[in-house]
C-alpha cells in the first residue's frame, strides 16, 4: 500500500491524551517518505489549529498534512456551483453558517460570502452555540430554497468521562424542522474520502483507511475502495467491535489493537519506530 488516510480522535488521541505509539506512526510515516493525511470529521477546529493540538501532544503533523470535514464542504461547494433548487444564484457564493471557526475560516478561505440576507446555501457543522433563533434562521433559509450542507453527520463526539451532542444532531432537529436532507460531506460519505483521496494521488485500491469508528471510518473507506483497518483505541474496544462492526454491517481488512499492531502486520520486520516515542 502506498498512502494512509488516518482519523484523529480515537486514533492518534484522545481528547488531551495522545494515544500510545501515535507519535512513532507518524514520524515512521515521514520519515519514510509515506503520502498520508488525516481526515477528521471535526469541522470546529482549522488544519493550523488541529497541528497545534497534535504538536502540545508530542505528534508532529505539519497543517498540509490535515484535511477537515470544513475543506471538503468549501471544496464541495467550489466543485458544485450549481443550485437546482435556485437556479437563479447560479454561483452560490453567499452562505450561512452554522458552525465554529474551523468551518468560517474554511469557507471564507475559498472566497465565499457569509450572510444570513438571502443565503444560496446553509453550511452546518458542530455549534456549541446552537440556539433556538438559529434553528429557526436555518429553517427558514431552507425553506426559501437553499442548498443544505452537513460538513458530518456524527450524533455524538466523546467529551471528558461522558459525550456530547455533534453536528449530525443539529441537523436532525434542522431536517425535522424543514423536510430538506442534507448534502453530507464528512466520513462515511465518499465525498470527503474521493477528495483526500485525489490529495493523494493515488487510486483508492493504494490506500489504507485507519479509524477507530466503524460507522464512519470504516464504512467511508470500504464506500471508496479502500482498505481498512479498525483499531481498538476509541469508539471501537476489544469489548464491542463485534457489536460496532455488526450495527455498521462492515468488515474492516485488519482490526488491531493499537498503531503499533497495524505497524508491525502493514510494515513487518522494515518497521523501526523512532526509539524516543
Amino acid at each position: 500500500m502506498k498512502g494512509y488516510l488516518i482519523d484523529l480522535d480515537g486514533t492518534l488521541y484522545r481528547g488531551n491524551e495522545p494515544i500510545p505509539h501515535a507519535a512513532a506512526f507518524i514520524a515512521n510515516l515521514h520519515r519514510n517518505q509515506l503520502p498520508y493525511l488525516l481526515v477528521t470529521n471535526n469541522s470546529s477546529r482549522t488544519s493550523e489549529q488541529v497541528s497545534l493540538h497534535l504538536a502540545e501532544l508530542g505528534i508532529d503533523v505539519p497543517p498540509g498534512f490535515i484535511y477537515t470535514s470544513s475543506q471538503a464542504a468549501a471544496q464541495y461547494l467550489l466543485e458544485h456551483p450549481e443550485n437546482p433548487e435556485r437556479s437563479e444564484y447560479a454561483e452560490r457564493r453567499r452562505v450561512a453558517v452554522i458552525g465554529e471557526t474551523g468551518l468560517k475560516t474554511a469557507l471564507e478561505a475559498a472566497g465565499f460570502e457569509l450572510t444570513e440576507d438571502n443565503p444560496e446555501t446553509l453550511v452546518q457543522g458542530i455549534d456549541r452555540d446552537f440556539t433556538y433563533a438559529k434553528l429557526t434562521a436555518a429553517v427558514n433559509h431552507l425553506r426559501a430554497g437553499a442548498l443544505y450542507v452537513l460538513t458530518n453527520p456524527d450524533h455524538m463526539l466523546p467529551s471528558g468521562p461522558g459525550f456530547m451532542p455533534g453536528a449530525g444532531s443539529l441537523a436532525a432537529a434542522i431536517t425535522t424542522a424543514s423536510g430538506v436532507q442534507p448534502v453530507i460531506i464528512g466520513k462515511p460519505s465518499p465525498i470527503i474520502m474521493n477528495y483526500a483521496i485525489r490529495k493523494l494521488g493515488l487510486a483508492a485500491s493504494d490506500v489504507w483507511v485507519i479509524g477507530d469508528n466503524a460507522d464512519t471510518d470504516i464504512k467511508g473507506g470500504e464506500l471508496a475502495g479502500c482498505k481498512t483497518a479498525l483499531v481498538l483505541t476509541g469508539v471501537a474496544t476489544s469489548d464491542n467491535v463485534k457489536e460496532q462492526l455488526s450495527r455498521a454491517g462492515v468488515q474492516p481488512h485488519l482490526i488491531c489493537k493499537d498503531l503499533h499492531e497495524f505497524s508491525l502486520e502493514v510494515f513487518g520486520n522494515s518497521y523501526r519506530p523512532p526509539s524516543s516515542l
